[in-house]
């Protein structure tokens, strides 16, 4: 049932404020499994939810963090739209807030854009028990530092969400997927990502190339009459078991790792069973190896790598933070939460 609990949540900050007691938001804890083990008490957001605007003309739609995110796809299919973003849904849950905060992008990521390039504006409650409101409900709203963005991929550690804006996109005329088993597969993702083709999704499994092509009718067919093979049935089932990571790869007892590379990056020297995802520059690892070792891996190729399952956390499982970074997420900390009190240690020790 939708409902507007906000009253309580602030009251719920500022209680904790005054005994000094951190908080962790949480919607359905479908991601609670990601990032370290955050201090605090739960803080229960799920029963804040509800659509609170949509105009399918304008392509916005603004929503309670606590909404279901079939709920809000159920009624953007309703109007021919979606949430480009493609966000997981993993044991088919999660919240709007919870993938804003969590900022993880489905397989269309490297053609329709990440999570933080669809969030238009955010309302939350600060670290000083605050409601403040950030961006709007426009494409065209953003005037000196774009603040809504900072709240995708923060895990909650920047304050509480209470309404997320985003951006939508229109449901594709036409999708299918093709199966190909090219002799080189990188080399063929990356050619294929210099071709005018209506690409949303590429994706390596074994020496299996699963690419997906989204548009009008005529655009698809014509793409697909020169990539070559045939429309595959299970397409749809594919990309959605990768986006909620239910394929068989994830099922392993490997610690699991994702590593972002640029596309063309070779494979890195490290042991253990890969998946290409986003055409080469998302790399999902199944190995034993040492955290130090792949994130020395990740780095040595210009990217980053998470531990997001699995193995050894005593030391985090975010790539180190070179010291000018970590003073900028200190400093972000201390000014939207200067006691401290939202997720403490969930991004990083110490903040």
């Amino acid at each position: 049932m939708d409902a507007d609990i906000s009253d309580s949540l602030q009251a719920a900050v500022r209680g904790a404020i005054e005994t000094r007691q951190p908080l962790q938001p949480r919607g359905h804890g479908s991601k609670d499994f990601y990032g370290n083990a955050a201090g605090g008490e739960r803080l229960d957001v799920s029963g804040h939810r509800g659509v609170v605007s949509y105009e399918p003309g304008d392509l916005v739609l603004s929503a309670r963090a606590g909404t279901p995110l079939a709920q809000i796809e159920a009624l953007l299919t309703e109007h021919g739209q979606m949430l480009g973003f493609e966000p997981p849904q993993f044991g088919g849950r999660g919240t709007l807030g919870g993938a804003v905060a969590a900022g993880w992008s489905g397989p269309r990521r490297p053609w329709a854009g990440s999570v933080r390039d669809f969030v238009l504006g955010v309302r939350a409650i600060n670290g000083r028990g605050e409601r403040v409101r950030f961006g709007g409900e426009t494409i065209k709203n953003v005037a000196g530092y774009d603040l809504p963005r900072l709240y995708a991929g923060s895990l909650g550690t920047l304050g509480l969400l209470l309404e997320v804006s985003v951006r939508v996109l229109p449901i594709a005329e036409a999708e299918v997927t093709l199966v190909l088993e090219p002799a080189d597969p990188l080399r063929q993702m990356l050619d294929w990502q210099r071709r005018p083709w209506p690409l949303s999704g590429l994706c390596q499994v074994g020496g299996q190339v699963y690419l997906r092509l989204s548009g009008t009718a005529a655009g698809v067919d014509a793409a697909r009459k020169q990539i070559g093979g045939e429309p595959w049935a299970q397409g749809a089932v594919f990309w959605q078991a990768l986006r909620d990571l239910e394929l068989p790869f994830f099922a392993g007892g490997s610690p699991l790792w994702r590593m972002s590379v640029l596309p063309a990056t070779p494979p890195p020297d490290l042991a253990g069973e890969w998946l290409v995802d986003w055409g080469g520059a998302q790399r999902w690892l199944r190995s034993e190896a040492p955290p130090a070792q792949v994130w020395a891996a990740a780095a040595a190729a210009h990217g980053h790598a998470s531990l997001i399952r699995d193995g050894e956390r005593g030391g985090g499982v975010f790539q180190p933070l070179p010291p000018a970074h970590t003073a900028l997420q200190q400093r972000l900390k201390a000014e939207l939460d200067p006691s401290g009190l939202f997720s403490p240690g969930r991004l990083y020790s110490g903040f």
